[in-house]
């Protein structure tokens, strides 16, 4: 009854809510479906009243009010952690600034570096105990509400529940307030549609994959097909350790390969930091007893997760040259996506016994402009492209013509393996890339 009285008291509108919000503050809306909906539009609502308020989120699937509502940015400026689609068209308009980041880090960020007037973000609904459940996102829920000066909490009866896991919870007596919304239904995001390409690269990977395996998938159409893939495998007894929780797990686990019985860590729980997919996922992630909902800094540490055998991590990219650098988040200096924890997992995959990280991505792709075939494969990555993975860490890159395992090589052996994989069109073209760059021996193979 206690919690109930604190609830009562704490109770108010959206309108009232938002008036904790100054000129000049830093307002946090967390991540993905945590997105604030009502409280976005009564922020928007006072931008007469407010100009430099600073907001940060990321990977935000709706229309997001305050930018909307306020083109010239002189009320609201907004950055993001990761774009999503949305996202992406709005730093194309000039409307949304990116935060580089390592993902593992985005706690810690919070916790030493990062001022936050304001944190006001959607959950589940309080429990009997007073708690509020972080629900879908949990990368650094925490966190952020242990830095607000005040946190203000938007109920969203549709977001589930995660019955198991680590800080994925706030109790009502370090809210300020709470706001009872409009429970709107949550984003869908649809698996991709994967390609005769995707399911190539995916066959190739799933030969690497064995019993007892812990699986982790990023994003996109390609880790989505080797999700796939592995459902329709004879593969068995597998785990699941990854960041951002998808589809292609609930299609693994209704098969009965997801057992998450072979893990040395976390044994019997699916570990996750954030979800996104269809309305299934949803329902079947709620009260979910083998699933465990994380912080950002346990899910995606190297350290942690290398501690799970045959950690298999299986994750996309943009384009590669001929040195093994990687950008998986700009084309030239557009801004796509962003880091995430694509380089977290290529760490701690590679660190675990028997495992292996992979960067996949198709080897060509159709300029939508000229229409023209083009590789992703390059001599160099074009000016300003930022390098998601360093050639230091580079260690298997897939696509549909094969597998090319760099660790350890020189840049002789890379440009090499490199050009294997690459669409046998433009294969003498890069190796006379590969000349000029002075990483081509004379008993190389002429591919």
């Amino acid at each position: 009854m206690k919690h109930v009285q604190e609830y009562r008291s704490k109770l108010v509108s959206a309108e009232q809510a938002v008036k904790a919000v100054q000129s000049g503050n830093w307002v946090d809306y967390n991540f993905g479906q945590a997105q604030p909906v009502v409280l976005d539009k009564a922020l928007a609502a006072r931008k007469v009243d407010l100009h430099n308020v600073k907001v940060r989120g990321g990977l935000m699937f709706r229309p997001l009010t305050i930018v909307e509502e306020d083109p010239s940015r002189e009320h609201f400026c907004y950055s993001s952690w990761h774009l999503s689609g949305y996202e992406r068209q709005l730093s194309d308009r000039g409307l949304c600034n990116y935060i580089p980041m390592i993902y593992r880090n985005m706690p810690l960020f919070y916790r030493k570096s990062l001022e936050v007037d304001v944190a006001m973000f959607s959950v589940a609904p309080m429990d009997e105990n007073g708690f509020f459940n972080f629900s879908l996102v949990n990368s650094a829920s925490k966190a952020i509400t242990e830095r607000a000066k005040i946190v203000i909490l938007e109920v969203n009866e549709n977001l589930p529940v995660i019955a198991h896991g680590k800080e994925n919870a706030i109790h009502i007596s370090d809210v300020d307030y709470v706001v009872e919304g409009d429970n709107p239904e949550l984003p869908v995001i649809n698996p991709a549609q994967s390609s005769e390409t995707d399911n190539a690269i995916a066959r190739l990977i799933l030969g690497e994959i064995s019993d007892g395996a812990t699986i982790q998938l990023g994003i996109g159409a390609l880790p989505n097909a080797v999700g796939t893939m592995i459902a329709e495998s004879d593969l068995k007894n597998l785990g699941m350790h990854t960041e951002m929780l998808v589809d292609a797990y609930m299609v693994m686990d209704r098969v009965g390969k997801l057992t998450n019985t072979a893990k040395k860590i976390d044994k019997g729980y699916g570990v996750f930091s954030f979800c996104a997919g269809s309305k299934s996922l949803y329902d079947w992630v709620r009260d979910n007893d083998t699933l465990a909902s994380v912080p950002i800094d346990y899910s995606n540490a190297p350290h942690i997760m290398a501690q799970n055998d045959n950690l298999v991590t299986i994750n996309n990219c943009i384009e590669v040259d001929l040195f093994g650098q990687v950008t998986s988040e700009t084309s030239g200096s557009r801004q796509i996506s962003g880091t995430g924890g694509q380089l977290d997992f290529l760490t701690g995959g590679y660190l675990s016994h028997g495992g292996k990280s992979f960067i996949c991505f198709s080897s060509t792709f159709t300029d939508k402009r000229s229409g023209q075939l083009r590789s992703r494969i390059l001599t160099g990555l074009p000016e300003y492209s930022v390098v998601t993975n360093p050639r230091t860490q580079a260690h298997y890159l897939v696509t549909e013509w094969g597998i090319a395992d760099l660790a350890g090589r020189s840049t002789w052996e890379r440009a090499e393996r490199i050009i294997n994989i690459a669409h046998p069109k433009f294969r003498d073209k890069l190796i006379q890339g590969a000349e000029r760059l002075g990483i081509w021996r004379k008993t190389n193979k002429k591919l």
